[in-house]
């Protein structure tokens, strides 16, 4: 029997792809019984034809086009990029977010400016988000998208939302437990207007004080969202008084109602109700903390209600300041429940954030929600609208509603173009920069001065290179080079080289 011994296969060379074309397939090589390669001829007749044509297989692989990948899409955001004032309030490019399981994707066509987001800007407020992030707590507008295990919901629906945070911006994903269903007939600007203040409003009446016919209210701040949403539903109850605390300004206009029964300036309230009413108040509704506990407290009527559900008097400017939040709530008098029993009176607090994000109301929150819409489909509230602001402008919005000049909503609106800018004044020259283009002045005098001379000199013959421009030094007409005189500067304090020769 004869034995065959087969040769060793010999691998050619195979080149690593460049990676920049990851598609590129890897070279294939067949190797015969006598060790050579068989397409080894076509591949060194193709590789001398690459050499000729002065391309190799990299260069083409990387001259190849690659495949464009489409940039992320991007939409405005009202960001918040640290605590403090209104330059850290800026209008961003941020990616467009997509819904996760149980969240819907909303285009917002308006939002809400609430004083808490006030607060918020300034870090005044417990437990502050980190920064940067999206402002907002109250947006309306369109279904565009719906995450699964998300019932109830679908594509083109209209709707509002209470999202904590990440309103102010073109597009929000929002947990459907946040979001409810508007009516059609309902503007997205009174739908940005209307839930939270009215659900506010409503809770605080109908809920916690049960207010009932006959009875009297001071509210602070009524010329705010909240106030007229709380002026709008007690006025669904008959014969109710409504004491109205707010700056002079604000009279005018809020008299022109004919909802509110006596206005009072906020300067010095409690007497001015002591001079209608000597008896006080049944309840009082406080927004502002402060010292305003304790007077507050001071008007009510034997079975009277107090009921605190803000803070405000704690943003004093547009920076926070420590000393303004310390004096807040140490001007608040100490109750204690023995003095609730000896005088027959309540003390009651709400705040809905808590409610809502973090104490499990949404289910309550909800039902409340379709109560108001229930009301202003029957006509009985409507939401006033002080005005709309592009994003751009949100700063200019947040002066106002700190000011207190707003009478009802500020609603920001992203489809709004920003106010025009007012035009920069010319600066006027200080002393030093008139100086100094003075000196200037004499400085190119000076020079025409010498390119003058230098011209003169050129008529006589002394001339140098003019198309080089350089003038004709005396030293050159004395028979001295240029480059003799360019001498180095003495360092150091040692002498130069031809001051050591005048020496010699």
């Amino acid at each position: 029997m004869t034995e065959t011994t087969e040769a060793p296969a010999v691998v050619a060379e195979v080149k690593t792809p460049s990676p920049t074309n990851e598609n590129a397939a890897p070279a294939e090589v067949a190797v015969t019984t006598n060790g050579h390669a068989e397409d080894q001829p076509a591949a060194a007749e193709q590789k001398s034809t690459e050499e000729t044509n002065g391309t190799t297989a990299d260069d083409k692989a990387k001259s190849e086009p690659k495949e464009d990948v489409p940039p992320p899409k991007e939409m405005r955001a009202v960001v918040l990029t640290g605590f403090g004032g209104f330059k850290n309030v800026k209008i961003l490019k941020k990616p467009e977010p997509a819904p996760q399981a149980g969240e819907v994707l909303i285009r917002v066509k308006a939002c809400g400016l609430n004083f808490q987001d006030l607060m918020v800007r300034l870090g005044a407020i417990d437990s502050p988000p980190k920064t940067p992030t999206i402002l907002g707590f109250e947006c309306a507008g369109e279904i565009e998208a719906v995450g699964e295990e998300v019932e109830g919901f679908k594509v083109g629906d209209r709707v509002v939302a209470l999202p904590e945070f990440r309103a102010w911006s073109e597009l929000v994903a929002v947990p459907t437990k946040y979001v409810y269903h508007i009516p059609d007939e309902m503007t997205f600007q009174d739908a940005a207007a209307i839930v939270m203040n009215y659900l506010v409003a409503y809770i605080l009446i109908f809920d916690l004080i049960s207010l009932r016919e006959g009875k009297s209210i001071l509210l602070h701040s009524v010329g705010g969202g909240v106030g007229q949403a709380v002026v709008q539903l007690a006025r669904t109850i008959p014969n109710v008084t409504i004491f109205g605390v707010c700056s002079k300004g604000k009279h005018e206009a809020l008299a022109a109602t004919g909802l509110i029964d006596h206005l009072i300036d906020r300067t010095d309230y409690v007497n001015e109700v002591r001079k209608i009413t000597t008896e006080g108040v049944d309840v009082v509704m406080d927004c502002l903390c402060g010292e305003e506990c304790s007077r507050g407290y001071g008007l009510l009527k034997p079975m009277g209600k107090y009921i605190l559900y803000g803070s405000s008097n704690v943003v004093t400017g547009e920076t926070k300041s420590f000393f303004s939040v310390a004096r807040s709530w140490w001007q608040v008098d100490k109750v204690s429940p023995i003095k609730l029993f000896d005088e027959n009176k309540s003390l009651t607090g709400f705040n809905l954030r808590h409610l809502l994000y973090q104490q499990g109301g949404s289910e309550y929150v909800r039902s409340t929600v379709e109560k108001i819409l229930a009301l202003w489909k029957d006509g009985k509230v409507k939401p006033v609208v002080d005005s709309a602001w592009a994003l751009e402008d949100v700063a200019e919005a947040m002066q106002k509603m700190h000011d207190r000049k707003n009478i009802g909503k500020l609603v920001l609106d992203p489809a709004m173009e920003p106010k025009p800018k007012p035009a920069t004044p010319a600066k006027t020259k200080s002393k030093k920069q008139a100086s100094e283009d003075k000196s200037s002045k004499k400085d190119k005098s000076s020079e025409n001065g010498d390119e003058k001379k230098d011209d003169e000199g050129k008529s006589n013959g002394e001339g140098g290179d003019a198309a080089a421009g350089s003038a004709t030094t005396p030293e050159a007409v004395n028979g001295d080079s240029a480059e003799k005189k360019e001498e180095p500067a003495a360092t150091n304090g040692d002498a130069t080289e031809s001051e050591k020769k005048e020496s010699s």
